[in-house]
Parts: structure tokens; sequence; C-alpha cells
């Protein structure tokens, strides 16, 4: 049994077929597990991460963290039977790179709490999500996941375009910047960011119903990890754009 998905972060699950087995399969409950235990994780490595602000340490942590992270992440989406060892390790080292950041916003802004508001928003979007999918108010169609997939396309090629003009010097206007310009493209970014986390849970409710393997459960704890990751990061600097405007 074949099964599809719109999600680039899931697109692995094309390439599954599951066959009738009395082998463990992956279920909601195993997959919540996972995703307890990757959290925890990348808490212990955010704690330290903090702690070494204001020390030579912070920009090495900040940068191995974003490397590590994104060389894991990309095994993972490629090589999704090593979930049950990337995912872990990939949450140790998204957990240097946002304890890192974090700091420094906090050290942008003390005046303004916006990462401990950016860490609750996300976690209230997650619950609100979840709570939006199970009762059937956003519903995952193939209209959804194809709108989805080119949402994250264009914000994926934004953010490769600003990356490439800003190693030649070029700022790209408004997107970084304080105003109703940068303050919408913001937003933007972040309901696309919360609507994934929609395709996530719907990935783990199909994987149990079509009883995908096991080992799945890592890869759909992954998948949801990836996106609050994104999610609190667009919200923190949402935080930040409209925090520069009010000093």
């Amino acid at each position: 049994m074949a099964l599809a998905s719109g999600n680039p972060a899931l697109s692995a699950m094309d390439r599954v077929f599951v066959e009738d087995t009395d082998q463990p399969v992956m279920t909601i409950q195993g997959t919540v597990n996972k995703i307890m235990i990757l959290m925890g994780c990348m808490l212990l490595t955010a704690t330290y991460a903090w702690s070494q602000f204001g020390t030579p340490m912070i920009m090495p942590l900040m940068i191995t963290g974003a490397i590590g992270g994104l060389i894991l992440a990309v095994i993972t989406i490629f090589k999704p039977n090593v979930a049950h060892i990337t995912a872990p390790l990939y949450a140790l080292f998204e957990g240097l790179f946002l304890g890192a950041l974090s700091a420094m916003f906090h050290n942008m802004f003390p005046a303004f709490p916006i990462v401990m508001q950016a860490a609750g928003l996300t976690f209230a979007t997650l619950i609100a999500m979840g709570i939006a999918y199970k009762t059937g108010v956003i519903k995952v169609t193939e209209k959804f996941r194809a709108g989805m997939a080119a949402a994250i396309g264009a914000i994926m090629m934004l953010y490769i375009v600003t990356m490439v003009l800003g190693l030649f010097g070029v700022r790209v206007p408004y997107i970084h910047q304080a105003g109703p310009i940068g303050i919408g493209i913001s937003v933007v970014i972040v309901i696309v960011a919360a609507l994934n986390l929609v395709l996530h849970f719907d990935f783990i409710s199909k994987g149990e119903e079509r009883g995908l393997p096991k080992s799945w459960e890592w890869y759909g704890a992954f998948g949801l990890m990836v996106t609050l990751v994104w999610l609190y990061i667009e919200i923190l600097r949402l935080l930040a754009i409209i925090a520069a405007s009010r000093e």
C-alpha cells in the first residue's frame, strides 16, 4: 500500500509499501512518546547553549547546531529507516542552535519577554492545530496538500534568495524590517508553518491506520519536531519585529 503526502518533510511516505505482518506497527501514542523524548533532548542542549551566552562559545554552539541539525534533517528525510538514530541527534543539535539564538534575541530586546512568549505561542499553536485536525475543522484533502506544497515552496525560495543576496551584501527590503509589510510577511509564514502541523498530524494518524512499521514513529516525531522548530523561529522573529517597531 503506497502512501503519499504533499508535505516535503514527509515525502519519504511516497516510497513506503505496507504489507500484512505480525511485527509491531506505528501508533499515535508511540509517536507522542517519541516526540516527548525529542523535546527533552532539545531542551537539554538548549538550556546549555543559553547558559553560554556572553562567552566565546555562543557563536560556535549556534553554528554547530545549525549545520549539524541541517545535515541530520537531510539524512533523516532521505533515510527514514535511521530516524531512531538521527532524530534524537537532530533534536540535540537543534537545541544548541535554538538555545543560542533565543539567548541572543533575549539580549537584543531585554524589555520584552519575546522568548517566553514565542515558546508559549508555539505550544499553544500546536494544541490548537491538533484540536482543529481532530475535530475536522481543518481537513487534509489533496487540494490542501497541494496548496501547502506551493506555499512552502514559495517560502523556501524566499529564504534561498534572501540568503544568496545576503552573501553579496544585498539586503532584501521589508522582509526583516519593522513595519506593516515586514510584519505581514512574517504573519503569513507563521500561518503556513502552523498549518503544516496539520499535515504531520495526518501522517501520524494515517500511519497508525494503515499499519506503518513501528520504526516510523521516530520519523513522524521528527517531522513534527522540524515544523515546531520552524514555527518557533518564525514566531520569535515576528515578535522581534514587533518589539523593534515599539522601540
